[in-house]
């Protein structure tokens, strides 16, 4: 038996001899240094709830199914408590195969949780969270008896026990940048036809390094005689610098994707992962994501689009809003030519090349971290997590928080549900138009996390939204009305509050450090936190979310509406007159004050 705490990097979970097997992949420090490993858990097992309408009947009518186990356990829906039965299966694909037949059966009322991914759901039931630190204990399997030997630098082991989640700062990991560099003398390059002329790595650990047929006196290129050497080249440094992360700018629709087609025409296997694989692409919302097994794939273009709103998302104008500092740029269409003239055009283009990777590093270690602790706080794979809408982050966040209450998970809606709901807007925060003219003497009134608190003050969530109560026991919306219990707190409400009140602890400690570097840590985290208290309000409208309730949304925009025009007309009183209004905050010009008695506002007060 032996003791490791790696940082885990990934999961995800392979099939051996009929029955499915997790691995975790992470890095953990070795005598030599930094080392892959690979750990595997055999004794997880995929399963779904199972809402019957007659318990006993239903444990019966199981029995027909290809199942290891059923439990009846008590659960909650909504806050009701209920009894389900937990109904294991041998291998994540028997789900598919028979929750159609499930949910069929007479003595069934509903099926829950039977579309979580099999590697997402080990994370939630076993309480870790990727880009934190793990012990595990188990035993070593030698490399080369490990898929065919393949993967002969990563250390190998079997689980025994509970893998334990521990109390971690931000890891230290290796990021290797690259970017590519491709002959197109007939305009966007073509991977069927135009080579790879170039690529360009750099590291967070002063790598600097052009691999190219072409020669050159720069010490950072690297002369090879033909683009097979380019692209061996390119994975054996890979392998050898052995990073934890790589990362690239549009590397998921461009680089990865062309390295990987140029490479099947010269008949070489991309073989970057620890494990031995080759490079892998998978479906991501509208576009594939290129994925490398045991290192973490970034494709840095996503990140700035979710973070930054700019014009144009070139690496040059990234670099630029950033840095303040122009980067070496050379038109695409022009990469040709400079190749062709040679001289001094060459020295530019390998100049550019390489800048263009350390572009990419340096962005990279300023825009991950707060991917990286989102990463931390909703407990899903970095790769996934870089590439998820807003609310997904809410959602997973959501059906961790739910996991740990013993709350059912919503299912997603049906085709037929999505239908309806399509369409279906609440209606938006109140926007008083701008007063035309130069104004002097402005203030800017601001109400703090506006509709996350009132998320929390008025108790709006689905499992508080009732149809009628007893009056003093529901708050009451403006406009349309609709009815919330004051008591219990609900299920949204009680994360959102639990979000925020970490969030002022993490500013308070902010506040009171000292350490530049832990400054920059706490701010990261508290804006991680704030990004994701902000985000909850607009899935309430999402029509796929699966807590989705538009009386919520709309009950929440209606008491901004209501609170900020108070605001505005009390702030009148005080002199302030109100020139610009938008969902949570106002513009005034001071004016004067006027002496009429201020009337009790008990709303505004509560």
């Amino acid at each position: 038996m032996e003791t490791k705490t790696l940082v885990l990097l990934d999961i995800d979970y392979v099939t051996e001899d009929n029955k499915p097997v997790i691995r975790l992949f992470g890095t953990f420090m070795a005598e030599e240094g930094p080392k892959s490993i690979i750990v595997l858990d055999r004794g997880f097992q995929p399963y779904i709830y199972v809402i019957p309408r007659d318990l006993e009947r239903c444990q019966e009518e199981l029995e027909g199914f290809e199942v290891v186990q059923v439990q009846s356990v008590p659960r909650k829906d909504l806050g009701r408590p209920v009894n389900v039965l937990k109904v294991f299966f041998n291998h994540p694909q028997d789900v598919p195969r028979f929750r159609d037949d499930i949910a069929n059966l007479d003595s069934v009322h509903e099926i829950r949780e039977y579309d979580l991914p099999f590697y997402r759901r080990y994370l939630i039931d076993k309480g870790l969270f990727p880009m934190g630190k793990v012990e595990v204990k188990g035993h070593s399997i030698p490399a080369s008896e490990y898929q065919g030997g393949h993967a002969e630098n990563t250390h190998i082991m079997e689980l025994d026990g509970e893998p334990v989640l521990l109390e971690s700062d931000f890891p230290e990991l290796k990021i290797l940048s690259f970017d590519i560099e491709t002959y197109n003398p007939k305009g966007m390059p073509r991977p069927e036809e135009d080579p790879i002329i170039m690529i360009s790595l750099s590291s967070n650990e002063g790598l600097r390094k052009v691999i190219s047929t072409a020669k050159c006196d720069f010490d950072f290129v690297e002369t090879v005689a033909s683009e097979e050497d380019i692209l061996k080249e390119f994975m054996s440094t890979v392998k050898e610098e052995n990073p934890n992360i790589i990362m690239g700018y549009n590397s998921d629709n461009f680089d990865f994707n062309y390295i990987n087609e140029r490479a099947k025409r010269l008949g070489i296997a991309v073989d970057l992962g620890t494990d031995g694989s080759s490079l892998k692409f998978m479906r991501r919302g509208f576009t594939n994501a290129a994925l490398v097994k045991g290192r973490v794939h970034i494709d840095l273009y996503l990140v700035v689009r979710r973070y930054m709103s700019m014009d144009r998302y070139t690496l040059e104008r990234v670099y630029w809003e950033l840095f303040g500092e122009d980067k070496e740029d050379i038109p695409g269409d022009e990469i040709c030519d400079y190749w062709d003239n040679g001289g001094l055009q060459l020295d530019s283009l390998f100049k550019y090349s390489l800048d263009d990777a350390e572009a990419v590093t340096k962005i990279g270690e300023k825009m991950l971290p707060l991917t990286m602790e989102l990463t931390r706080i909703v407990g899903q794979p970095f790769f996934d997590v870089a590439r998820m809408a807003t609310g997904q982050l809410v959602e997973w966040y959501l059906i961790r928080k739910a996991y740990e209450i013993g709350e059912l998970v919503p299912n997603k809606p049906s085709a037929t549900e999505h239908s309806n709901r399509r369409g279906k807007r609440a209606a938006g925060g109140y926007v008083k138009d701008p007063e035309k003219g130069l104004h002097e003497n402005i203030v800017y009134f601001d109400f703090r996390s506006l509709y996350p608190s009132i998320i929390i003050s008025k108790n709006v969530s689905l499992d508080t939204l009732v149809e009628e109560c007893e009056e003093g026991n529901c708050h009451v919306s403006p406009e349309a009305g609709h009815l919330f219990l004051k008591k219990p707190q609900g299920f949204v409400p009680s994360v959102i509050g639990n979000v925020l009140r970490e969030r002022v602890r993490l500013k308070t400690m902010m506040h009171q450090a000292t350490d530049e570097r832990e400054i920059q840590l706490l701010n990261v985290q508290q804006e991680a936190l704030k990004r994701l208290a902000n985000s909850m309000y607009g899935v309430y409208g999402f029509s796929r979310f699966r807590w989705y309730s538009l009386e919520c949304a709309d009950a929440i925009t209606a008491w901004g509406r209501d609170y900020i025009k108070k605001t505005m007309k009390k702030a009148e009183k005080f002199g302030f007159k109100p020139i610009y209004a938008d969902t949570d905050g106002f513009y005034a010009v001071y004016e004067g004050i006027d002496d009429s008695p201020l009337e009790p506002d008990n709303e505004m007060s509560g």
